[in-house]
């Protein structure tokens, strides 16, 4: 067995030492610039963090007239998103990888072009469309807005990321395929696209969090989101500092929630995995095991 590569040799006691210094060092001076940021919050000239700029928490009104509603248009655009860049994706993704070479340039050109062009270029572009197109107006432009510029950004995002899950199966996975009698078209659609997307699955979570924080872009464009209803309470209580403080912690929480759906995914993946076996196919000399890269083998070796 050889020995591990490495890109440097391990730390001596004295290059431990100096890191241990190092590290208390840094630590001190982040704890002495939040100190200096806390007290400029606190002197009675900003007077962002005395317990009057708190007291609007406590009362239930703060949070149905403003932050709930708020948070319920962030999680409804961010789900109708959700939706629509998951069904472009896999189409736009389909089309990357199609036999036809029109079909491929297209799609890729269209990927590679909506990868490009920024989410807040996009709500902009979406919601002036339907102001001076389409003609529609008030909330409905914005909320067209920003769903519309986050499915055309992250379906290119989920294109991507189901071609580069197809094209890391191994190649017997495809010759399998193609062995037992299945087109180009159905051995990517019944064999490589499930397996891509079981790969992928802790990936195409982890978009979910892009996708809901990067609903917060809309305060441009006027969505009612989450930002724009804190926004609108600091304007009435005049506590800004403490309300993007409760915002952003409501965005950490859901956030790091959505994290631990897709760590969680991506440890039950590796599980069954580690626990599948094969059983017979619907061939004589084929065998199907799920949900691991060696889906699909023939003449019943195991791809290596």
């Amino acid at each position: 067995m050889s020995a591990p590569t490495v890109l440097f040799d391990a730390a001596g006691p004295r290059a431990r030492a100096r890191h241990r210094l190092l590290g208390v060092v840094g630590a001190l001076v982040i704890a002495g610039l939040l100190v200096l940021v806390v007290r400029g919050l606190a002197n009675p000239e900003n007077n962002q963090l005395t317990a009057e700029k708190w007291a609007p928490f406590l009362d239930g009104e703060t949070w149905t007239a403003y932050l709930l509603p708020g948070l319920a248009a962030t999680l409804k655009a961010a789900g109708v998103a959700v939706v629509l860049s998951g069904v472009l994706g896999v189409l736009l993704g389909l089309g990357r990888l199609s036999q036809a070479r029109v079909v491929r340039g297209v799609c890729g050109a269209l990927v590679e072009f909506l990868r490009s062009v920024p989410v807040l270029v996009m709500m902009l572009f979406v919601y002036y469309f339907c102001i001076f197109v389409l003609g529609v107006l008030g909330d409905t432009s914005t909320f067209v807005g920003v769903v519309g510029g986050l499915t055309l950004y992250n379906s290119a995002v989920i294109a991507e990321l189901i071609r580069s899950g197809v094209f890391a199966l191994p190649r017997g996975q495809r010759e399998a395929g193609l062995a037992i009698g299945l087109t180009p078209r159905q051995t990517l659609v019944t064999v490589l696209l499930p397996q891509a997307v079981t790969a992928m699955l802790p990936s195409l979570i982890s978009q979910l969090v892009v996708i809901l924080k990067d609903t917060a872009l809309g305060y441009i464009i006027s969505f009612t989101d989450l930002l724009r209803s804190g926004t609108t309470l600091s304007s009435a209580y005049g506590n800004l500092i403490p309300t993007l403080i409760v915002v952003a912690a409501m965005f950490v929480a859901i956030n790091y929630a959505l994290s631990l759906a897709a760590r969680l995914v991506e440890r039950r993946l590796q599980q069954s995995r580690r626990g599948a076996g094969s059983v017979p196919g619907a061939s004589a000399g084929v065998e199907v095991a799920a949900p691991g890269p060696t889906a699909l083998v023939a003449d019943g070796a195991p791809e290596r």
